[in-house]
This record gives structure tokens, sequence and C-alpha cells, in this order.
């Protein structure tokens, strides 16, 4: 029997255990109780309460402008709604870079007030002391690499990281450093293929490659946009296993249709 169906709970342990058995761990994001209790019920290994809520759920243009008030309220209702996933928050951008303290506080509060299983920090070596003063008071930590959204102002643009050896080689120290470290797993984010199979065959935790290929031990996808409800988003890297934008905006208008001409309610309908 594979780790996959016998785990009744998704653990980092589990997360090892399926690469050391090379079974491709699935997480998808998640942002509120009906979707996440519907993700959960899929099957998916890991749900990852993302700081892309800013872009799907508040509209803003980046990931910067959201809080950890907000995150936490988001990991709230996925919580509430999971029975098998682990669930990882993001740490919002500001809450954790050049403080350690700041970062460790940060992280109590996701645990405490949202009930979540773990935390994801994008960066490596620059933010390799929060990582250690949160890893210390037992509260396990997922690492990014690759295209960090938190640093777009940074990189001024969403393009493909790491193409040349020198970032290319950074990545790869930082990833065993973040191994090192005591992180359970590493998002790899639109990174060449080939040196993202690099880096998964190089560390012994697992990784989740996003626009990383399929040598990674794992996938990630931002719900809103494999289901097709945002649209305007349309990277190499995502297929879309729906068009519920469509869908969704077709039932609206049939709606609004049927209230006009008294077709909505009927005889049935009613009291």
């Amino acid at each position: 029997m594979s780790v996959h169906s016998k785990s009744k709970r998704v653990t980092t342990q589990v997360l090892r255990e399926m690469k050391h058995n090379g079974e491709k761990i699935a997480m998808l994001t998640a942002y509120d109780y009906s979707m996440a209790r519907i993700v959960d019920q899929s099957g998916v290994d890991c749900i990852l309460v993302g700081d892309s809520a800013s872009n799907v759920m508040a509209g803003h243009e980046t990931t910067l402008p959201i809080t950890l008030d907000q995150m936490i309220y988001h990991a709230s209702a996925v919580v509430r709604a999971i029975q098998r996933a682990l669930v990882i928050v993001d740490l919002p951008f500001g809450t954790y870079q050049g403080n350690s303290k700041e970062a460790l506080q940060s992280a109590i509060r996701i645990m405490k007030e949202s009930g979540a299983h773990a935390v994801k920090l994008e960066g490596g070596r620059e933010i390799r002391e929060s990582i250690d003063r949160i890893l210390s008071a037992g509260i396990p930590v997922m690492g990014h690499l690759g295209l960090t959204p938190q640093s777009i102002y940074k990189f001024g643009t969403y393009v493909v990281r790491a193409k040349e050896e020198e970032e290319a080689e950074q990545l790869i120290e930082d990833a065993k450093m973040l191994e090192a470290a005591g992180c359970f797993a590493i998002v790899l984010e639109k990174i060449p293929a080939k040196l993202a199979g690099k880096v998964s065959k190089e560390v012994q935790i697992p990784t989740i490659g996003i626009g990383a290929g399929s040598g990674v031990d794992g996938q990630v996808l931002v719900l809103h946009d494999m289901l097709g409800i945002t649209q305007e988003f349309s990277p190499r890297f995502l297929r879309r296993y729906l068009d519920l934008g469509d869908q969704m905006l077709n039932a609206c208008r049939q709606y609004v249709d049927d209230v006009r001409k008294v077709d909505f309610p009927n005889e049935n309908e009613q009291y």
C-alpha cells in the first residue's frame, strides 16, 4: 500500500516518506471554508493558504499588501474545513524579513490563532536567522526559492529565475542550507526544469514545483487559476482543469434574466 493511500492525516513525515518512495505530492491553494472542504475531499496532500489571497481574493496587483491578520482569517477558515491535508500558511511580506523575533511572533500567531500545521517563508540565506528562530519553537517551516513574489519589486519582472549559472549555483546552495536548517520541504517556483530536478536529487526533503518541470517531488497550483476563475493569468506552467469563470458568469446572467422575466421563483420554488 502506498504512503499516500494509507495516511489518514498528512504530516511532514508522510511527505518525507512519499519522496523516499517516489510518490508524487499534490498541493493546491485554498483561502475559505467551502473551497478548502472540496479540495481536501479530492485527496490532495497539502493545502497552501497562500499570500496569493492578496491577488485572487482581495484584488491586489501583488502579494505585498496582505496582512498577518488577513492571513490568519483565511487560514482559520481553511483549517475548519479539512480532515486530511497538511495546511501550510504563507508568512506575509514584512512579518519575517530582517527581524527574527518578529518572524517568530508572526509564526506563533498563525499556529495559535488559525490551527494550521506549518508556515512558509520566501528566501534563502538572507532569512536564515528567522528560519532558525521559528524552528526553535517547534514550528515546521517550508522554504521557497526561485521566483519569490514578495520580492517582485527587486526583480522587476515575473520571468524565469536562475537561468544563469551564478544564480543557479546560489539556488542550489540555498536549498541545501534550508535542508540543513531543518525545513521539511521547499517550493521551487519558475526555474528551469533541469535545475529543479538537480535540486530535488541533491536534497533529502521534498521539493514542490510551480513552473519547475516534472523532476520535482510534487506540484502546486493556485486554485483559482487551475479552475479558470482567474482568466487574465496564463503562464506556460498553468493547466486549466475547468473554465469555471465562464460557467459562473453564464449562470449569473441566466439568474438575472430569470428574475427579470419572473421565471424565478416558479410555483415549486415558493411557500
